[in-house]
């Protein structure tokens, strides 16, 4: 029974939309799009639970009244059918009724609405283009993701369970003392106002309280990752107290945060029991005095009086519930600064996939300066025929990386194409053009799988003998088979650590090149590729890239001269614009930027240091 009711949503299942950045009712809107179905029933259902509540406290009033004027001896053969069928609603209608509002309240809502919440956040981060993890922390980005999965699920599942009902037994309440005298249900009316009036002004300062307290719980996360996912850098440079002293700050203006929130909660406790003790004066002491004219029974004192005492516990509750909805709505405005965020880099609407026949390059006044006036590239014109290798140098600045990075579509041109066998690759998907194009880049980094996972990473269909093959060919199966995590795991199985801590550096290169011989894409970006490897490993692998550009599009990044010595023809960038154009021989003869750079690297390699 339970799975069939967490069945009815499949949370995974709904289309991809953008979280909305018009308002938070908006975006409450969009997360209960796939329960609309069952929403009207757990509404029913609620409203129904509450009338029930507030139905059973009317009808005791009246079995006092019945028991008082019929006496013991008539009371069951007057009264007998009626209490039969008041047992019927007690022992079977209403835990019936109750059931079913849990089972869709918690089975089919909030049981799915927490993983769909995270899922669709996570979703839409990762369509965000790369430059927009370079301006935030994963920390905080994180964090963000796996708070408002609780918020959205809490929040709705209070404005059901909590609100609804609260609201539903007020009316109710309001309904049964009308129906003993108007008298009474006018003082009630007039507390739930005022009782409204402060909930609401409080909840309000309690939201800005709850969205800063988030935001700086969020700030602490996102320093505390950052410290742990640098952790080499930080023991490198011996700053654990800067570090330490970093994450401090953060802390202790959360703690400040959360103080500040804490002294409302107190203040909070305060008013609502002095709020309460109003309710009791202005409903029961009237009663009393009613019953003492002869306008109410017993019975009616009693169900005035116990209808009374239930909201003056209630309204702690509800006061509570309602802190909660606001501390929630706090959160989710605060992630949904991250989360609502437009993706930068998106695929065109009729989008097709990338069809590389011949995998020719060509860019045309290609213009990117990240929204200022000077830096990246600035009007580049270049044609890289099919099969061609060609490698890309200059000084730092001269917009190499920015090339790359427009090439993969990290980020779009403020002016200029480019196209890839006539293709425009702002109208190819993205997917489709990544997929076919095989890059190693300077700063390898590995998930934090095992290393098989690592290589099938380039290439999920292969087998286990062609991703031997490509460890191989990358100098890379020695190493693998050697190695051992702290779980016991070896070769291919061994994890190796977040970002691939747990190897060195000229370990993770030869994965990652692995991994692009597997992936055996028909354009191939080395940025740096071997700069992380000794001389006689680095001599290795270039006799395998050299093997493994035949016949590929090839765009190699060096500031290491010698390692794209070879290449058919070397571009030499200065300034975001192309100085240069040639072969190696052809940029040596021109005694130009390249010859330059060529004879400091060659001067600086033939020095040799003096014995200290």
């Amino acid at each position: 029974m339970f799975r069939a009711f967490e069945n009815l949503v499949d949370p995974f299942a709904s289309v991809h939309q953008a979280p909305p950045r018009a308002t938070l009712r908006a975006y409450l809107a969009q997360q209960l799009a796939p329960y609309r179905k069952w929403l009207p029933l757990m509404f029913a259902t609620g409203v129904l639970t509450a009338l029930m509540e507030s139905g059973l406290i009317f009808y005791s009033g009246r079995v006092v009244d019945l028991m008082a004027e019929t006496g013991a001896g008539a009371f069951w053969a007057q009264h007998g059918r009626e209490m039969l069928l008041a047992l019927f609603c007690v022992l079977i209608l209403r835990p019936s009724l109750v059931g079913l509002n849990h089972l869709l309240l918690e089975q089919t809502l909030s049981s799915n609405l927490q993983e769909q919440v995270r899922w669709q956040a996570h979703r839409h981060l990762l369509g965000q283009s790369a430059g927009f993890f370079q301006n935030d922390f994963a920390g905080r980005l994180s964090n963000r993701v796996m708070q408002m999965g609780p918020a959205v699920q809490d929040s709705v599942h209070m404005l059901f369970e909590a609100v609804l009902f609260a609201v539903t037994y007020m009316i109710g309440a309001v309904v049964v003392l009308s129906q003993i005298d108007w008298r009474l249900a006018v003082p009630l009316v007039a507390w739930v106002g005022l009782y409204a009036v402060y909930v609401r002004h409080t909840a309000l300062n309690v939201a800005a309280t709850a969205e800063k307290w988030s935001d700086a719980r969020s700030a602490a996360t996102g320093r505390i990752v950052d410290a742990y996912g640098n952790i080499e850098t930080v023991k490198l440079f011996a700053r654990d107290g800067q570090e330490q002293a970093y994450a401090l700050s953060a802390l202790r203006r959360l703690r400040t945060r959360y103080q500040r929130f804490l002294r409302m909660m107190t203040r909070l406790a305060f008013g609502s029991i002095a709020i309460n003790g109003v309710l009791i004066l202005i409903v029961v002491a009237p009663a009393i005095w009613l019953w003492m004219r002869g306008a109410v029974s017993v019975g009616e004192v009693a169900a005035a009086s116990a209808l009374t005492i239930r909201l003056n516990g209630m309204s702690g509750w509800i006061l509570w519930v309602t802190i909660r909805l606001f501390e929630n709505m706090g959160v989710i405005r605060e992630g949904l600064r991250s989360l609502s965020a437009v993706h930068e880099v998106t695929d065109a609407p009729e989008a097709k996939p990338l069809e590389v026949r011949r995998a020719e390059v060509r860019i045309e006044g290609l213009r990117h300066h990240y929204g200022n006036t000077k830096g990246g590239v600035n009007g580049i014109d270049l044609h890289i025929p099919a099969g061609q290798r060609v490698g890309i140098a200059g000084p730092s600045g001269a917009g190499k990386s920015t090339l790359i990075n427009l090439l993969l579509r990290f980020r779009d041109p403020e002016g200029g194409r480019i196209l890839i066998d006539g293709q425009d690759i702002r109208e190819v998907t993205q997917e489709s053009l990544r997929s076919r194009i095989g890059v190693v880049t300077q700063n390898t980094s590995l998930i934090h799988r095992s290393v098989r996972a690592n290589i099938m990473y380039g290439n999920p269909g292969a087998t286990e003998a062609e991703m031997i093959a490509a460890a191989k060919r990358a100098e890379a199966h020695e190493f693998i088979m050697g190695l051992r995590d702290q779980q016991g795991r070896t070769g291919y199985d061994a994890h190796v650590g977040e970002r691939g801590v747990a190897l060195s550096g000229g370990q993770r290169q030869r994965i990652a090149i692995a991994r692009v011989v597997l992936k055996n894409a028909p354009i191939l970006i080395l940025d740096e590729a071997t700069s992380a490897l000794d001389s006689a490993v680095e001599e290795a692998i270039q006799k395998t890239l050299l093997d493994v550009m035949q016949g590929k599009t090839v765009i190699a990044i060096a500031h290491r001269l010698s390692t794209i010595a070879q290449m058919d023809r070397i571009v030499v960038l200065q300034e975001g614009a192309i100085a240069e154009d040639g072969s190696h021989a052809e940029l040596l003869a021109r005694q130009g930027v390249y010859a330059g750079l060529w004879q400091r690297q060659a001067g600086a390699a033939e020095q040799v240091p003096e014995a200290v």
